[in-house]
């Protein structure tokens, strides 16, 4: 997943979106949100200069699975399995000549895919920084490894040597620490796998990734088409109004949601605000005076009094055909990992997610931020839920 975002052009003339007003100067009463529901969760990490909020998310999604399970809290590392996913990956983009994503994103299936196969981890056995910083900075790391899986793939000598695993897996550790094959935790000892098992009790196959696009049909599987996903993984495809029914079911009956979406919106404040919505542009009549209003400001403050979220304000009606075209104009594509741990309402009674996001704690909610329903409607890609946290008659459609 990654967070590259074509720009958004608005265009008014003698309109004005609703909600935007000139009268008065009478000051807001901004966002004031109620928990309804909030799931046990760990603290907020920081994915840092990084492009590994699938690895991030997933882990707070398994430590939050423990918490619900009565398991004690630990802090599991994201960088065993983005150490884990770089390998794999290496090989598949070999196999296939390059004609393969290779790079630091992935899907939430990530999570799932390596405590199946590899385990899980404690951050402290497994901090992830070999390289003289506090917090993961990837950058270098990654062009390193893209520039060596291609120097693999265009030897011209037409024949691979019996190393070149080697060297990456050497680079890899080099890097991000190598990889324990036993180690102590709690006075006894584990390997990755009996950790995940044992101590953790996580098993990938409690969990299933479900998505909602009209392009394949309903209550079947099909491999999602975005780049991210190098596995190749199948989702389950469900209507619009049974992804919102999970989630909110989920949410309510204490299981935690792995939420993949798109945050590139406008709608999206990343800052201070905390909040994730997708506005209304509905049209209606200017008056003269708004007119006049309007034509004297500069683009730019005629897109930031457009993109002002003082208070709540009426919001876009998402539909199904509104969500695949997004997807189709590639408007929506997989950018950010987060983990969904609660519900909210605002002043007004809307119904709000609160999310814990992996950006640190970067904004006045330390961390957290609070979705909308039209924008998880709109905007999410796919989610990642426990088997049992699905409603039994959409288990049944899907034959879980």
């Amino acid at each position: 997943m990654n967070t590259i975002k074509k720009g958004l052009l608005v265009a008014l003339t003698l309109w004005l979106p609703v909600g935007l007003s000139f009268a008065g100067n009478k000051e807001p009463e901004g966002y004031k949100f109620e928990l309804i529901k909030e799931i046990p969760h760990t603290s907020v990490k920081n994915q840092y200069k990084t492009g590994t909020c699938w690895s991030f998310a997933g882990m707070s999604f398994f430590e939050s699975e423990m918490l619900r399970m009565g398991k004690p809290e630990v802090d599991l590392s994201e960088m065993f399995l983005v150490s884990m996913c770089y390998r794999d990956k290496a090989m598949k983009y070999v196999r296939m000549q390059g004609n393969t994503n290779f790079g630091p994103g992935g899907e939430l299936y990530d999570d799932l895919y390596i405590v199946n196969n590899y385990g899980l981890v404690p951050e402290s056995v497994f901090p992830g920084i070999k390289y003289n910083e506090e917090k993961h900075v990837h950058g270098e790391m990654d062009n390193m490894l893209r520039n060596m899986v291609e120097s693999v793939v265009e030897n011209k000598s037409k024949k691979l040597s019996p190393v070149w695993e080697e060297a990456l897996y050497n680079t890899i550790d080099s890097y991000l620490g190598t990889l324990p094959q036993n180690f102590e935790y709690q006075g006894k000892t584990y390997t990755p796998r009996s950790f995940a098992s044992d101590f953790c009790g996580i098993k990938g196959d409690d969990y299933i990734q479900i998505t909602s696009f009209t392009h394949h049909p309903f209550y079947e599987q099909f491999i999602l088409e975005v780049p991210d996903n190098w596995l190749w993984s199948e989702f389950y495809n469900v209507p619009l109004d049974d992804l919102q029914e999970i989630v909110d079911f989920s949410l309510q009956k204490g299981y935690s949601v792995l939420w993949a979406a798109d945050v590139s919106e406008k709608g999206f404040v990343s800052t201070k605000e905390g909040i994730a919505v997708i506005p209304d542009k509905t049209p209606v009549k200017m008056s003269d005076v708004q007119i006049a209003k309007w034509d004297s400001l500069s683009e730019k403050d005629k897109e930031s009094e457009l993109y002002k979220f003082d208070s709540p304000g009426k919001e876009k009606n998402i539909t199904q055909e509104i969500r695949q075209i997004a997807f189709n104009d590639l408007e929506t594509t997989d950018d950010h990992a987060m983990h969904l741990i609660g519900l909210a309402k605002d002043q007004n009674g809307t119904t709000y997610y609160k999310v814990k996001n992996s950006w640190g704690k970067y904004n006045e909610l330390d961390g957290y931020f609070y979705a909308s329903q039209p924008y998880l409607r709109y905007k999410t890609t796919s989610i990642v839920v426990n088997k049992a946290a699905i409603p039994e008659a959409i288990r049944k459609k899907l034959k879980l």
